[in-house]
């Protein structure tokens, strides 16, 4: 096991000196890597299984055709693949051991008019080969270039000339971009088709749906948008899934609540699964949710609620993930039934992650009507942006990688020599669970006769699978055979599952009979779980059915608050939430209690891939884990404190103060880019609630000058005034040396700040310790390095710098920069935030090491600034924080800065 403690040690290197390539390290236990160096820089850079081998076959860029997204095979074997922005194109490759030179390619121009381009298809974030015909989901609305807008397509060869020259479109789609529509796969039986979208699309009018679509929010916790504006216009009802024929004359909506997913697949069982991605911008808040492994089941809801309300796993209202992943942002998903690979892996699920440049297999394990999940790292690699992949029919490991318009790569990887049998694998039966659900979910579309009798028993099944199909048969049932059922029950448990039913489905009128008959149940005598699911229930009567007048809410506080404060922090939010909401009268002094010695519940944080090993993966999203994790907000705090948000009553002259000092302290944390603007408007909320003559003092109390207008933390510096763009070493070098007289000594410190060189560097005693100390920079390097060092930091990688990549016996692998090590263990650092805090890995557990060829630093650091500003900026660096530097001019007037 790997543990985590804090020691000092010296940082010794002056700046980046040292090319890295990825070859194997000699650790002094002689543990090195099985696969061996192929020379080819980028294979070489990739961590695989024992005995996998991987070829890079082709360079879009390298060749001007684009950033490949997506891909599919058609049946005579030839790969057709789209640029995110750009063309389709086929591919017939070369066999496996074969010269990569014999991949032939060819741009698809559709009816084969290439001089007007008019019917020309691309932007395909989907491909799939199917019915004689390749379905296209277009995902883009404002080019005229393709003259094609979001949507479906159906492409046809109608003469036999190996060239589609038919397009009809299936259906339009209402959303483009990186959250539009997404991937089509084929359904287990090859007889239709399923489509997936990301939360940015409007579900679009269908046949028929498995459940009563609803685009309700369904929370009582105080609704704060994403302060960035991220999601404040799109659609309550998030990612979904879509069943349709081959035609695409009948659709059918199948599963929302998601986020982003951009892919899903079905295992031998004909399962259906999906990996949603997160917010990262909602790190640190407790309603952020980590990547994710979803069984897509018949009617299913995942709980994606914009800003604050996304839903608690915990609701018996959507499902709960089948496992974690963690930070990353999902792109492909696949089954390995079909490849040539070792049984481990064919039964396995293989999700793409494009920010951290992860292939994990998820191995999958019958649990009751679903699964239980456990993943390994399979393939990975930094740089490594994966956006899609399939098997071959040669039974390798298709995957691309690109998307933003960065550099893009097809590569293949098989096992051996690639003669593995590919042959079907025994199926196992079904699980008793997994019958019964299916039986329930033969119920879900419509009514149907018996539909009631059979599913009511079900509504208190150990199951949760099975308690919510059961309960989606029901809503899918006119509510007049049902809403008598629920009003008489006598079983607790089958009484909640009903009565969330019919406050989804059920008139306002019954709120009166139905919230008394809740209270009749014996609440001691409830699990946990079931506790929960009561506490949903009322939050659900109160939100669809409107909120009680005062005697009855009065009569449910009373009923609810003898339990409050309970064991467990789940508990507590439902409870706290409820209870501010129905204006409880004890409900803000209890929460303020809680508010002052709440503790996060570290396992129910627990993901497959701990957020600090992700942290040099990629320098750009990594270096946000790391300033998180340097300073981790309190989860269950902020909860309380939004919670507390909406209280008007209850509050006494110490509570208020104490509350609000809470928020001068929250602004201390760390986050991700939406957290501080979070907890400002939760401020602002409270403050809204005070009388006009106390609001002075609170706002100042509260940490007001702490933020500035944008809800951002103030960081002393003034920003820079750019316009910015793209630097290159040449142009960067040839404005620097134009001009570096006369400088603003306040601005280039300014910009060394904003620019964040200060958080991880020292200059003249101050800044962060995590890279080299830059005082003595400006005699030891020319305007050139420092430049190329600032703008490609990943060229040369000082080898006291540079992070290792440690190859775990067990599958994974951990990226560190090696501080120390002895005969039993290596000494790792991975937070540059926070390089005190270093971990033990003990080398028995590792397979071998190599050096990373990413350097830990941000590339593009510079590309706010203006020419000016980056002149201040070197001559602040070349002068080592000097003012009295001849370099610098003296003005009267220098650039401002807090005193904060």
């Amino acid at each position: 096991m790997t543990t985590l403690r804090k020691r000092p040690f010296r940082l010794l290197a002056l700046i980046s000196t040292v090319v890295i390539t990825a070859v194997a390290c000699n650790n002094g236990n002689d543990s090195t890597s099985k696969n061996k160096e192929t020379g080819n820089r980028k294979i070489d850079a990739l961590k695989l299984p024992d005995n996998f081998k991987a070829e890079r076959l082709y360079s879009p860029g390298d060749n001007k055709q684009g950033s490949w997204v997506s891909m599919t095979f058609d049946d005579k074997g030839r790969m057709i693949v789209s640029d995110q922005y750009g063309y389709l194109y086929r591919l017939q490759l070369p066999a496996v051991g074969e010269d990569s030179a014999k991949l032939k390619i060819e741009k698809l121009i559709i009816g084969g008019d290439t001089s007007t381009q008019k019917v020309a298809m691309g932007y395909a974030q989907g491909l799939l080969y199917a019915f004689n015909s390749l379905y296209v989901m277009v995902n883009h609305n404002s080019d005229d270039r393709f003259n094609k807008g979001s949507g479906l397509y159906r492409l046809q060869d109608t003469d036999g000339d190996d060239q589609f020259d038919k397009i009809t479109l299936l259906k339009a789609l209402e959303g483009e971009g990186e959250h539009g529509p997404h991937s089509i796969v084929l359904s287990p039986d090859k007889k239709s088709i399923y489509v997936i979208a990301g939360n940015f699309t409007k579900i679009p009018e269908m046949n028929n749906y498995k459940v009563p679509p609803s685009w309700n929010i369904d929370n009582v916790l105080p609704f704060i948008k994403d302060p960035n504006g991220h999601d404040n216009t799109v659609n309550t009802h998030g990612g979904w899934i879509a069943h349709l024929d081959s035609t695409g004359t009948n659709w059918e909506l199948i599963s929302s609540g998601y986020r982003n997913p951009f892919d899903l697949t079905f295992n031998d069982n004909g399962d259906m699964f999906t990996y949603d991605s997160d917010m990262e911008w909602d790190f640190g808040t407790p309603w952020y949710r980590p990547t994710r492994i979803c069984h897509v089941t018949s009617g299913s809801e995942y709980g994606w609620r914009p800003g604050t309300e996304k839903w608690s796993p915990a609701y018996p209202d959507n499902l709960p993930p089948l496992l974690n992943i963690g930070q990353g942002s999902p792109t492909n998903l696949i089954y390995g039934g079909k490849a040539r690979f070792p049984e481990k892996y064919r039964k396995s699920l293989f999700a793409f992650d494009w920010s951290f440049g992860i292939i994990y297999a998820i191995q999958l394990q019958p649990d009751g009507a679903s699964y239980k999940a456990s993943a390994e790292e399979f393939l990975s690699g930094s740089p490594l942006p994966l956006t899609d992949g399939a098997i071959g029919p040669d039974g390798a490991l298709y995957f691309l990688t690109g998307g933003r318009k960065l550099e893009s790569d097809l590569y293949r990887v098989y096992y051996k020599d690639n003669k593995e049998s590919n042959d079907p694998l025994p199926v196992a039966a079904p699980t008793a669970g997994a019958n019964i659900r299916k039986q329930l979910e033969a119920f879900h579309g419509g009514p149907k006769d018996g539909a009631v009798d059979f599913a009511w028993p079900y509504l208190k099944d150990n199951d949760r699978f099975i308690r919510f199909a059961a309960r989606i048969a029901i809503e899918n049932q006119p509510v007049s055979q049902w809403q008598n059922k629920v009003l008489q029950e006598k079983d607790p448990e089958t009484l909640i599952q009903g009565s969330i039913a019919l406050a989804r489905q059920g008139k306002e009128d019954v709120k009166k009979i139905l919230l008394p008959q809740l209270m009749s149940i014996n609440y001691a005598q409830l699990s946990p779980s079931q506790q929960i699911d009561l506490l949903r229930a009322f939050e659900l009567i109160f939100v669809r059915m409107g909120k009680p007048g005062a005697a009855l809410a009065g009569q449910v506080a009373a009923y609810l608050d003898p339990q409050y404060p309970a064991g467990n922090n789940d508990l507590n939010r439902s409870l706290s939430k409820v209870l501010v909401y129905l204006d409880a009268p004890k409900s803000v002094e209890k929460t303020m209690a809680l508010l002052a010695v709440a503790k996060d519940d570290t396992a129910a944080q627990k993901t497959a891939m701990q957020s600090a090993d992700l942290i040099l993966r990629n320098p750009q999203y990594g270096l946000d884990i790391a300033g998180m994790l340097s300073k981790m907000p309190p989860l269950q705090q902020t909860w309380y404190a939004t919670v507390l948000s909406q209280a008007k009553n209850g509050w006494t002259p110490a509570l208020r103060e104490q509350y609000f000092q809470w928020f001068y302290h929250a602004f201390t944390f760390k986050g991700g880019h939406s957290f501080i603007g979070f907890i400002n408007n939760a401020r602002k909320n409270a403050l809204d609630n005070l009388p006009k003559s106390e609001y002075a003092h609170f706002n100042q109390v509260s940490g007001d000058s702490l933020v500035n207008s944008n809800g951002n933390l103030a960081q002393g510096f003034p920003q820079p005034k750019g316009p910015g763009r793209r630097w290159t070493v040449e142009e960067a070098v040839k404005v620097v040396d134009s001009g570096l007289t006369n400088r603003n000594f306040e601005q280039g410190r300014a910009m060394f700040a904003t620019a964040l060189c200060s958080s991880c560097h020292g200059m003249r005693g101050e800044g962060g310790v995590a890279g080299p100390d830059l005082t003595q920079l400006g005699t030891r390097f020319s305007t050139k390095d420092i430049l190329e060092a600032i703008i490609d930091p990943s060229k040369t990688i000082s080898d006291q710098y540079a992070a290792t990549v440690f190859s775990l016996k067990n599958g994974g692998s951990v990226l560190g920069r090696l501080v120390s090590q002895d005969k039993d263990n290596y000494v790792i650092s991975q937070n540059p935030f926070a390089p005190q805090e270093v971990r033990e890995l003990p080398k028995k557990e590792v397979a071998g090491t190599k050096a990373s060829a990413v350097s830990v630093m941000l590339p593009g650091l510079i590309n706010r600034l203006n020419e000016e500003e980056l002149r201040d900026l070197i001559a602040y660096l070349k002068a080592g924080g000097n003012k009295s530097d001849s370099i610098f001019l003296v003005t009267k007037h220098p650039v401002a800065l807090s005193k904060k």
